[in-house]
C-alpha cells in the first residue's frame, strides 16, 4: 500500500515537472532561465571588449560624429545580448500554439523596441548635421526639428510594437481623431500658441539671446522659445514665460538687430539768447559729432543739429545723431560725455538753459505791470 502511494507522488511530481507552467518543462523552463543570466553575462563581456574595440576605432577618426552616435547608441547595444539571451530561451521551449505565438510577439517587439529605441537615441547626435544648415535655419528651429525627429521615431516603434499585438493602429488613430477634434476644441490656446511659434521661428524675428521688446507685455533677453511659450528674462533676472501668440500678433522690436543706437534731445536755451550765441551753440554740437568716431555720420544714417522752434520757454535746438556702439552701457558713457560737452558750449557762448515759465501783467491805472517771470514749482499755487 506504501509503495503504490509512493508511485502515485512520483507520478505526479512527474506530471508536474513535466507540464510546468502552461504546459512547459519545469527543466526546460530552467534551461531558459540559465540562457538568459547567461545572456546577461554576455552582455558584460560584450560591453567590453567588443564595445571598447568600437569606441577605440571611433576615437581614432577625423570626426567626432561617430563617437557621439557611438556614445547616444551605447545603451541599445548593450541591450542586444539580452534579446538575443530571450530568444534563445524562449527557442529551447516545447510550448503550445498559443503560448507559441504570445513568445513569438515578444520576441518581435524586443527586436522592433531596440531598433527604435536606438533610432531615438541616435537622432540626437545626427540632428547635429543639421548645424550645417544654419544659414537657412535658426537655432530654435534646428532645435525644434530635432525634438519632431525624436518623437516621430517614438511615434513609429509605439505603433510598430501595436501592429506586433494585433492591435489595428488605423481605427486606432481614426478614434483618437475624434477625440483630439473633442481636445482640440477645449485647446485652443494650445494650438494656437503651438503655430503662432510656428510662424515666429519661420519669420526669424528673433533667437535665444536677442534683447526684445514687446510694448506692454515683456521687456528682456530671449532665454528659449517652446512649443507653447516663450521665455525672456527681463533686466532684474525674474523670467516672463510669453504665449507664443502674443508674440506672433504684437510688434516686437529687437534691439540686438539695431545698426546704431539713437539719441535725440530737445535742448531748450533762454529766450534773451543771442541769434550768434544759438548759432554758436548749434555748430559747436555739430562739430563735436562730426569730429567723434563714437557716433555715426550723415552719410551712414540721418544726423543733424538745427534750431527747430519758439517754444513756450524756450527757444529749441534739436539734436538728433546715432552712437555706433548698441550696448546700452557704452551707450550712456557717450551720451554723458555729449551731455557735458554741451553744457560747456552753452556756458562758453554766454548764454543758458531755459526752464518752464510764465510772465503775468497786471492792468492798473492804464497801465501794465510786469511781474517776473517765475519758474513753476514756484509761488503760489494759483499761478502754476
Amino acid at each position: 500500500m506504501n509503495s503504490e502511494k509512493l508511485t502515485d507522488f512520483l507520478n505526479l511530481v512527474k506530471d508536474v515537472w513535466s507540464n510546468g507552467l502552461y504546459g512547459v518543462d519545469i527543466g526546460q523552463i530552467l534551461i531558459a532561465v540559465c540562457i538568459i543570466l547567461l545572456s546577461y553575462a554576455v552582455r558584460n563581456l560584450f560591453t567590453y571588449f567588443v564595445f571598447k574595440r568600437f569606441q577605440r576605432w571611433a576615437a581614432g577618426t577625423a570626426t567626432h560624429l561617430d563617437d557621439s552616435i557611438l556614445e547616444a547608441a551605447a545603451a541599445p547595444l548593450r541591450f542586444i545580448p539580452i534579446v538575443l539571451g530571450v530568444f534563445l530561451a524562449t527557442s529551447s521551449l516545447e510550448m503550445d500554439e498559443k503560448t507559441s505565438f504570445f513568445f513569438s510577439s515578444l520576441n518581435r517587439s524586443l527586436v522592433a523596441f531596440t531598433i527604435f529605441w536606438a533610432l531615438y537615441q541616435i537622432s540626437e547626435p545626427v540632428s547635429e548635421l543639421l548645424q550645417q544648415a544654419d544659414r537657412f535655419l535658426t537655432a530654435s528651429m534646428i532645435q525644434w526639428l530635432s525634438k519632431a525627429i525624436k518623437v516621430a521615431f517614438a511615434l513609429l516603434g509605439a505603433a510598430t510594437i501595436l501592429e506586433i499585438w494585433g492591435i489595428e493602429v488605423g481605427p486606432l488613430i481614426a478614434g483618437l481623431g475624434l477625440f483630439g477634434v473633442a481636445v482640440a476644441l477645449g485647446a485652443q490656446d494650445l494650438f494656437k500658441n503651438l503655430i503662432a511659434g510656428l510662424f515666429v521661428l519661420g519669420e526669424k524675428r528673433f533667437q535665444p539671446g536677442d534683447w526684445i521688446l514687446v510694448k506692454g507685455i515683456v521687456e528682456g533677453t530671449v532665454e528659449h522659445i517652446g512649443f507653447r511659450t516663450t521665455t525672456v528674462r527681463r533686466f532684474d533676472k525674474a523670467p516672463v514665460y510669453v504665449p507664443n501668440s502674443e508674440l506672433a500678433d504684437n510688434a516686437v522690436t529687437n534691439f540686438s538687430r539695431m545698426t546704431f543706437r539713437r539719441i535725440k534731445w530737445v535742448i531748450g536755451l533762454k529766450y534773451d539768447s543771442t541769434s550768434e550765441q544759438l548759432t554758436h551753440v548749434r555748430a559747436a554740437i555739430e562739430v563735436y559729432l562730426q569730429s567723434n568716431t563714437d557716433f555715426a555720420q550723415p552719410d551712414e544714417t540721418a544726423t543733424f543739429v538745427r534750431i527747430d522752434q519758439f517754444s513756450a520757454s524756450s527757444i529749441d535746438i534739436l539734436l538728433y545723431c546715432f552712437t555706433k556702439t548698441t550696448s546700452w552701457l557704452e551707450w550712456l558713457a557717450i551720451k554723458e560725455k555729449l551731455l557735458l560737452h554741451i553744457k560747456t558750449v552753452v556756458e562758453e557762448a554766454g548764454t543758458g538753459f531755459a526752464f518752464p515759465s510764465r510772465s503775468l501783467y497786471i492792468e492798473a491805472l492804464g497801465e501794465n505791470l510786469e511781474i517776473p517771470q517765475l519758474p513753476y514749482g514756484k509761488g503760489n499755487e494759483n499761478d502754476r
